[in-house]
């Protein structure tokens, strides 16, 4: 997450403020998503499911709107480092789409490499249509590539699509940035992006998001995502109040007419969390807030490793209370709060020495290739 620059105090740097909404919406819409996986996948959940079957029924059903809490904090904050005023134009656009593809990728080909280990032990313990078959090289290539869910292949972990969306929900962002700075060339026209993005957040809510034979496409979850941007266009103190309400009407009016053309429950979550970002996504709390505040900043901060590793956690322990626990209601319950506690502890684990260490290495590595001169 981008954070503010470090102010200065004394000799040392101080902590930099954190967005309070968007970390708290994100470390909440985590441990949903944990909690939904652990409610449908089994065994330990068909067990568990006698003590509290409408909890239960919830976690499996809707829980997974979560997801639309990512969808658009991703817009905002892709918005923010991308055009924060709106404006036009991406000066290196293969450049930037590489660095989003460096960060997200390096982690989730780590995490797939241990969810195919994690499927290979938890298959010697349990027979369950949870575990996949054994990894080939062609499905870890296209896990790589981001490309499992387009090339047909299987996901060797619950929400890996959400990653191949992501890379190609920002990647769709610059293309639309680059695309637009070409037509308005050293004009850079106020309203052509809230107007491009208008168009592309009314076609996915009106068309694609209608149909799930393109739910493997960005174009499916674009309404979500360009909410958010539109959020943080909206939310810039410097316009003026007949901007702010233009660009709102952006966000709102093309919600609606989704949403009386047919009701979608995911997009009534993410009008209502664009709405959200727009009333408070800028408001930014002091990194010593108290410590309820620096647990959420510290969920939020590694909720994107909590997502990648959670799944393989959680088939361990699955597999582990098949084999050696008895098949009764309160001990497989018991099972998934451990399971849920061990996906967290993992998660921070994985960012500390798994997905930090690979984005210095590939920081690295970017710097040398860029800093090479160019031949004459």
């Amino acid at each position: 997450m981008a954070m503010n620059a470090a102010v200065s105090a004394g000799p040392a740097m101080a902590a930099p403020a954190q967005f309070g909404l968007i970390n708290l919406l994100k470390a909440g819409a985590a441990q949903l998503i944990v909690l939904h996986h652990l409610a449908f996948y089994g065994p330990m959940s068909d067990h568990a499911r006698a003590l509290m079957p409408e909890l239960m029924d919830w976690l499996t059903d809707h829980a997974r709107i979560a997801v639309q809490v990512f969808l658009v904090v991703g817009g905002f904050l892709a918005a923010k480092s991308l055009s924060p005023s709106g404006r036009p134009g991406i000066a290196t656009p293969l450049h930037t789409t590489w660095r989003r593809y460096a960060k997200l990728a390096p982690p989730f080909l780590a995490a797939a490499l241990l969810a195919a280990g994690a499927n290979a032990l938890a298959s010697a313990w349990m027979t369950h249509d949870s575990i996949s078959a054994p990894a080939s090289f062609g499905q870890l290539s296209a896990h790589a590539l981001l490309l499992h869910s387009v090339l047909g292949y299987e996901s060797l972990s619950a929400g890996a699509w959400y990653v191949a969306i992501d890379f190609q929900l920002y990647a769709g962002m610059v293309l639309l940035l680059w695309l637009s700075g070409r037509l308005s060339g050293d004009g850079l026209r106020t309203w052509l992006m809230p107007a491009v993005m208008l168009a592309a957040v009314s076609s996915s809510l009106l068309y694609f998001n209608l149909d799930s034979d393109w739910d493997n496409w960005a174009p499916y979850f674009f309404g979500s995502y360009g909410l958010g941007v539109l959020a943080w266009w909206a939310s810039d103190a410097k316009r003026t109040r007949g901007a702010v309400a233009l660009l709102l009407a952006m966000l709102v009016l093309p919600a609606l007419a989704a949403l009386v053309l047919e009701f979608r429950v995911r997009i009534a979550v993410a009008l209502a969390v664009a709405c959200a970002l727009f009333a408070f996504g800028r408001a930014r709390l002091a990194a010593d807030a108290g410590r309820a505040w620096q647990l959420v900043n510290y969920l939020a901060k590694t909720s994107y490793a909590v997502f990648l590793i959670h799944f393989p956690v959680s088939l361990l322990v699955n597999a582990a209370f098949t084999r050696f626990a008895p098949a009764e209601p309160y001990w497989q319950a018991a099972g998934m709060a451990i399971a849920w506690g061990a996906s967290l502890a993992a998660g921070a684990a994985f960012h500390r020495w798994v997905e930090l260490p690979l984005g210095r290495i590939v920081s690295r590595v970017a710097q040398h290739v860029y800093a090479r001169p160019v031949p004459a």
